[in-house]
């Protein structure tokens, strides 16, 4: 049966694991998030944005190929679709750009929303639209809120919602995680060491799932 394993490395970062190969998310400089990132190797790293507590590629094991522009790409069965956006309500002219990356394998999708500052344009949005996974910074400050981040997933519908950039012991400025998950009326939602997803598997409805950091 084909799965998807998913696991947090903290802040923006993930680890998709396929049957072909292993993705990293916006590797973090453990100095700026004040988690150390962990030991872990892949054959791709996607960045969302070039700031530290997304981009340092070097951190990750292995010799990954490095994604970090919007396009279209193919990469050990692993298919990636990068989607301009912007890190502000500005159109970047306050913190820059931000590249949306939807990951496709295992008949999965997977949508990695980055520093999201602002609602997507709407031929970005349909392509978006129904993914299995989504990503999604609630944090607010840099990036959407809670609220922005809400609406998100009620317009996307995904299946499963995995929040990401929120406070940490260096990055205080942002809101906490349970500020999200009580607007999102989701105070239990499920806490899990990984998420192992397979396409014939899938919730009926939207399930938040928090995933605890792999250190």
């Amino acid at each position: 049966m084909a799965l998807m394993e998913i696991s947090y490395l903290g802040h923006s970062s993930f680890r998709i694991r396929t049957k072909t190969g292993v993705v990293v998310t916006d590797p973090f400089s453990s100095e700026m998030v004040g988690l150390k990132f962990p030991r872990v190797e892949a054959d791709i790293v996607t960045v969302s944005h070039q700031h530290k507590d997304h981009n340092q590629a070097s951190a990750v094991d292995g010799e990954p190929m490095v994604i970090s522009l919007p396009g279209e790409y193919e990469i050990k069965g692993i298919s990636f679709f990068g989607y301009a956006s912007f890190h502000d309500e500005s159109q970047g002219a306050e913190r820059g750009e931000n590249t949306i990356f939807v990951i496709e394998a295992e008949g999965l999708r997977v949508c990695h929303l980055g520093d999201l500052g602002a609602t997507p344009a709407a031929k970005v949005m349909e392509e978006i639209i129904g993914v299995d996974v989504l990503m999604v910074p609630v944090g607010g400050k840099y990036t959407i809120d809670a609220k922005e981040a809400i609406e998100l997933v009620n317009q996307i519908e995904p299946s499963y919602v995995l929040p990401m950039h929120y406070k940490t012991v260096a990055m205080t400025d942002l809101a906490d995680l349970e500020s999200f998950l009580s607007e999102m009326g989701a105070e239990k939602a499920e806490k899990l060491d990984k998420l192992t997803v397979t396409k014939d598997k899938l919730p009926e409805e939207t399930k938040v799932v928090v995933l605890e950091r792999k250190s």
